[in-house]
């Protein structure tokens, strides 16, 4: 399934940097565009003082025809001068994306609806689940669904299977929605950056089981969701977004539960939005979101 793709986006690209900081960076990129025929749409920069690195996001449009490979073979000697770890992508092609999911099943719906109406800029190329469950809902929204079970035995295999999925499908971007399996530190490691989950609580609080009674048992007031990028460290990777809800003592768990779920899917919905856009860089622990 692909989202709607307009006219206007054609021959426009997205390049995002991060580097040491120093003079002259913006003015080597700007010069780089103005002396190869492109017009700066969009520009913004960070630099984070106590890391001393340089972040930089540049959507920009060609003036005259040429492809994302010609432009990053001419930009890289710049990128190699300054110490770049950078990327130029062409927005005409939209991000295609592996969704999983397991028995929990609103955030994966809100995704492929998002999607199909064009609020996310991105192609689902497939579901991937260890139940059977919503293989029915992703078949309504004519994406391949690919059941995958995973025991402790087969866990190696599993994981085989669905990296061999991801590269085949070209996917950019693997995305928990709620796929309640922990993932190994060797797929982590191979997915660096390129695969976010959806926490259900502000973290590290309410880990385990029934997050939402535990809350409820202990009368909390706000209730959040947290979207970020999986590491081998369970449920500390790097945070793209955040998204709370103020609740109050009337409210049964399953009220929370019904409430968290809104929650969840709005924070990993704007976190995926991001992150296909390009707007999302790390930087160590943190992210820096250009939104």
């Amino acid at each position: 399934m692909t989202a709607p793709t307009s006219a206007a986006s054609r021959d426009e690209y997205v390049l995002t940097l991060s580097c040491p900081d120093k003079p002259g960076i913006v003015h080597a990129v700007s010069s780089y565009l103005f002396m190869t025929g492109c017009n700066i749409e969009d520009s913004q920069q960070f630099c984070a003082h106590d890391t001393g690195r340089f972040f930089m996001r540049v959507h920009f449009s060609a003036v005259e025809p040429t492809t994302a490979e010609k432009l990053r073979a001419s930009f890289a000697a710049i990128g190699d001068s300054f110490r770049m770890d950078w990327e130029l992508h062409s927005t005409e092609h939209p991000m295609r994306v592996v969704l999983m999911v397991s028995k929990f099943g609103h955030c994966l719906n809100d995704l492929l609806f998002r999607t199909r109406i064009g609020a996310l800029p991105v192609e689902i190329a497939a579901v991937v689940s260890n139940h059977t469950d919503f293989a029915e809902l992703a078949a309504s929204y004519d994406v391949p669904f690919h059941h995958i079970p995973v025991t402790p035995g087969t866990k190696a295999e599993a994981e085989a299977e669905l990296l061999r999925l991801v590269k085949d499908t070209g996917a950019e971007l693997v995305v928990l929605a709620r796929y309640m399996q922990v993932i190994s530190d060797d797929l982590c490691r191979e997915l660096a950056g390129r695969i976010i989950n959806i926490h259900h609580s502000f973290l590290p609080s309410f880990k385990g089981a029934k997050p939402y009674h535990q809350a409820h048992a202990r009368g909390v007031k706000l209730i959040g969701a947290t979207a970020h990028y999986v590491t081998a460290e369970l449920d500390e990777g790097p945070i793209i977004e955040q998204e709370v809800e103020r609740v109050g003592h009337a409210l049964s768990p399953g009220q929370l539960v019904a409430v968290g779920r809104d929650v969840e899917c709005q924070a990993l919905a704007r976190a995926v939005k991001w992150h296909s856009e390009r707007r999302v860089l790390l930087n160590g622990h943190r992210t820096v979101i250009f939104s």
